[in-house]
């Protein structure tokens, strides 16, 4: 037999590379807001409601993302999706007080901003479900968000010496370009379905697809509503992502504020120690795909998935408490950072359940999970400045710390061998381990 092209892996790797772009188009304000506020005269509260405005904009189009991701595919979507983020990172260098109200400025290309970054993730899971067989999932949706905190963790270091270099302008006009070129590559190397790429050949196409029968969409029956909004499943992936989401949130728009204002760190130093729990997030990620597959296979999807994601939402929970009470700065960063770390050892099974239990309606589900930790993100860009001020940051990371429970709790009530049956809108049958629900017709 001749040996498997690795076609996937390629794109897999550049998914890598998208969710890293997008990080990078998300959290540049984080850092450039140092500036920004001093030139607009904007606070902190009010940067909390620019930061949101980025956030209702992506959480309220999560769905219609999901949606248009299983309609038209991830190529087209995807690429779509750069060539937005990168037209509206520009527009906010733009924004003028002879525009009018700068807030309002601000909040509005923040606003539009978001809803084109909430293509991402559901298109990228609407591939995996086509391009990935069920044994390589985890590890592929692993993949995926390391680019979380590859981007999020480069972004401190390249946006702060631009800015320094240049302007603050000058960093979302590199996060543009960075943005067009990387939606070129993908349109020109990606197809929504591996039969479709010249590149595969008949070994990988029959390693994709063995135990695989993924729908196209103009074979697709219409998106079984009733049944993905009546799943119990559904519903605690939601619950429990929207835990997920306040803590990842505090981390990618607070983090450089606390550890230059609250720890009184000069502003290069900041961006070295505010790297800290994005590159955790990105070992972390990566392990916590193969553990879960691993696990997965060994023990049952229930143990691989449910369990293992409960292990380190608590273990998450433990690490803010202990690093929000650290004296040391360098100490506090470090702890801190297992913590997020913890937090994102749980973000590939999440992911993966989206996957196996919706088949060719991944996108949608993708959509509606995805949308409750970015209504969390909503919350916590608001709500944690305000805590932090009523009652310190110590507060404000213990209330993080209980929301892990909480998403741990969650976790140990789904069911990840339920499948939504598409064409007739009721669960299906049990599945075995290693049977993706798109193998069910």
């Amino acid at each position: 037999m001749a040996d498997r092209s690795r076609v996937r892996l390629f794109l897999v790797f550049w998914l890598f590379v998208l969710s890293t772009v997008a990080y990078l188009d998300r959290t540049n304000i984080s850092v450039a807001s140092i500036k920004l506020m001093k030139e607009f005269g904007i606070d902190k509260i009010h940067l909390g409601w620019v930061l949101s405005g980025f956030l209702i904009g992506y959480a309220g189009f999560q769905v219609p993302a999901g949606w248009l991701a299983g309609r038209y595919g991830p190529r087209k979507t995807l690429t779509l999706a750069l060539v937005w983020w990168g037209v509206f990172s520009a527009a906010t260098t733009l924004v003028s007080p002879g525009l009018g109200n700068i807030l309002t400025q601000l909040i509005a290309v923040r606003l539009v901003l978001g809803m084109g970054e909430a293509l991402m993730y559901p298109a990228a899971n609407q591939f995996i479900a086509s391009w990935i067989p069920p044994q390589e999932r985890a590890k592929a949706t692993g993949w995926l968000f390391a680019g979380v905190g590859v981007g999020a963790g480069l972004t401190p270091p390249i946006v702060t010496a631009i800015m320094l270099a240049y302007g603050w302008r000058a960093s979302f006009w590199f996060s543009a370009v960075v943005g067009l070129v990387a939606a070129l590559v993908w349109y020109l190397a990606s197809r929504d379905h591996p039969e479709d790429h010249t590149g595969v050949n008949s070994a990988e196409l029959t390693y994709i697809k063995a135990g695989l029968t993924e729908v196209k969409p103009k074979d697709r029956k219409p998106v079984p509503w009733r049944a993905i909004f009546s799943s119990k499943d559904v519903w605690l992936l939601t619950i429990s992502y929207f835990a997920f989401g306040y803590i990842a949130f505090i981390f990618l728009s607070w983090f450089f504020i606390y550890i230059a204002d609250v720890r009184g760190v000069d502003l290069r130093r900041s961006a070295l120690y505010s790297m800290m729990p994005f590159l955790s997030m990105t070992v972390c990620c990566l392990a916590g795909g193969a553990i879960s597959d691993r696990l997965s296979q060994v023990k049952g999807l229930y143990v691989g998935r449910c369990v293992f994601g409960c292990v380190a939402m608590l273990a998450s929970a433990l690490f803010l408490v202990f690093g929000s009470e650290a004296r040391d700065t360098l100490v506090a960063c470090i702890i801190l950072a297992g913590g997020a770390g913890a937090l994102y050892l749980a973000q590939s099974p999440y992911w993966a359940i989206a996957a196996d239990i919706a088949g060719p309606n991944t996108g949608v589900v993708s959509g509606v999970m995805n949308m409750g930790a970015q209504v969390a993100g909503a919350i916590t860009s608001s709500l944690t400045p305000w805590i932090a001020a009523q009652f310190g940051w110590t507060m404000a990371f213990y209330v993080a710390a209980a929301m892990a429970v909480v998403g741990a709790m969650a976790w140990l009530f789904v069911d990840p061998s339920q499948s939504l049956a598409s064409e007739s809108g009721s669960a299906a049958a049990s599945l075995p381990l290693g049977v993706s629900a798109t193998a069910r017709h």
